[in-house]
C-alpha cells in the first residue's frame, strides 16, 4: 500500500515567541521530524500543509509573516509539495485529496498542530474520503482551552481528541511504535 506523511501547520507562530504558542511544541516537532526523516530516507511521499489566515481579525498565521512560515526543523525539501489552507480541514479546496489519489496513495500518516482543531478536522475528513489514517499522537500538540470559565489543560484536550479519533477514524499511536511496525502497514 502506498503511504504518505502529511505535516499539518508546523509553523512558527505555534512555537516560543510566536503569536499562538502551543503546549510543548518543541517536543512534538522532534517526533514529527523522526517520522519525516523515515519517509524521506525511504523515498515515500511527503506533503506539508501550511495555514494562512485570511479572515478578518486573524491574529496569527498572517500572510507574508515569519509566524506563518513552516518551522525550520521540518522545512520542505525540493520536490515536497506544500498545500496552503485557510480552514481547519487540510482537504478543503487545497487539492490535497486529488494529489493523494492521483499518486495512488491510500494510507496517510498525520502529525502536526493543533490536535483539537486542524488535526481532528483533517483526520475525520480523510476518513470520509476513504483514506486509511494513522495519527502520531506524540507528534501532535494543542493548547489549553477555556469552557464555561473552566480551564482545560492542553494535555487533557490532546488526550481526549486522540481517544475520540482512535479506532473509528484513525489508528492513533506513538511515533516509535509506528516506526517499529511501519513495514507491516506498508
Amino acid at each position: 500500500m502506498k503511504s504518505a506523511i502529511i505535516l499539518i501547520d508546523i509553523q512558527n507562530d505555534y512555537f516560543e515567541c510566536g503569536k499562538n504558542e502551543l503546549y510543548l511544541p518543541k517536543q512534538a516537532v522532534v517526533y514529527a521530524k523522526q517520522a519525516l526523516d523515515f519517509y524521506r530516507m525511504n523515498g515515500l511521499a511527503v506533503y506539508h500543509v501550511q495555514h494562512i489566515s485570511i479572515q478578518q481579525g486573524a491574529t496569527f498565521f498572517l500572510p507574508n509573516s515569519t509566524g506563518a512560515e513552516i518551522h525550520q526543523s521540518v522545512l520542505p525539501k525540493a520536490g515536497e509539495k506544500v498545500f496552503v489552507k485557510h480552514t481547519p480541514n487540510a482537504f478543503l479546496k487545497t487539492g490535497l485529496s486529488e494529489e493523494l489519489l492521483q499518486n495512488n496513495i491510500h494510507h496517510i500518516v498525520i502529525c502536526g498542530m493543533m490536535s483539537h482543531m486542524c488535526i481532528d478536522t483533517t483526520v475525520r475528513a480523510a476518513h470520509d474520503l476513504g483514506f486509511l489514517v494513522t495519527v502520531l499522537e506524540d507528534a501532535c500538540t494543542t493548547k489549553d482551552l477555556l469552557w464555561h470559565g473552566t480551564a482545560i489543560p492542553a494535555q487533557i484536550v490532546h488526550n481526549t481528541f486522540m481517544a475520540s479519533l482512535n479506532g473509528v477514524f484513525a489508528q492513533v499511536m506513538q511515533t516509535d511504535k509506528f516506526l517499529e511496525i511501519v513495514d507491516l502497514i506498508l
